[in-house]
C-alpha cells in the first residue's frame, strides 16, 4: 500500500524496466537490494544511479514500506558504490530528488551520486 498522498507505483517506469531487463544500462554494482548503474545524461564527470530493487516511487515510500534488511541493504550499497568509483576521499554529493517540486523524473525511488570534479554550491542563489 502506498504512502498517503502519494500515487501507486508505476510498473512501466524506466527502472522498473531496467530492473527486469527489458532496457540496457551500464550496470556498476548489483546485489540483492540496488542496481547502480551511469546516467544516461551525465550531469558531472561521474554521475550514477543507484535504485532499489523494490516498488518504491519516493524516500517516503522506502522508508515506510521497505524491510529494515532492504533499507540497509540500499544504503550499504550506496556507500560501496561511492568507493569503487573512488569518490570518497575526494567527496562527492548524494542528491534523491522527491516529486514534482523536487524534480523527480522517473518516479522509483534513486539516490544520484556525483563525482569526479569539485562540483561547487548546492543551490544558486
Amino acid at each position: 500500500m502506498p504512502v498517503s498522498g502519494l500515487p501507486p507505483y508505476d510498473p512501466a517506469n524506466i527502472f522498473a524496466r531496467i530492473l527486469r531487463g527489458e532496457i540496457p544500462c551500464r550496470k556498476v554494482h548489483e546485489d540483492a537490494f540496488a542496481l547502480a548503474f551511469h546516467d544516461i545524461a551525465p550531469q558531472a564527470p561521474i554521475h550514477v544511479l543507484v535504485i532499489p530493487k523494490g516498488p518504491y516511487c519516493s524516500f517516503a515510500d522506502f522508508s515506510a514500506q521497505a524491510s529494515a534488511e532492504e533499507i540497509a541493504g540500499f544504503f550499504r550499497a550506496v556507500g560501496q558504490v561511492a568507493r569503487d568509483l573512488g569518490l570518497e576521499a575526494p567527496g562527492y554529493r548524494m542528491l534523491a530528488n522527491m516529486g514534482a517540486h523536487g524534480g523527480q523524473e522517473v518516479p522509483h525511488f534513486h539516490v544520484h551520486l556525483f563525482g569526479g570534479q569539485a562540483l561547487g554550491p548546492m543551490l544558486a542563489v
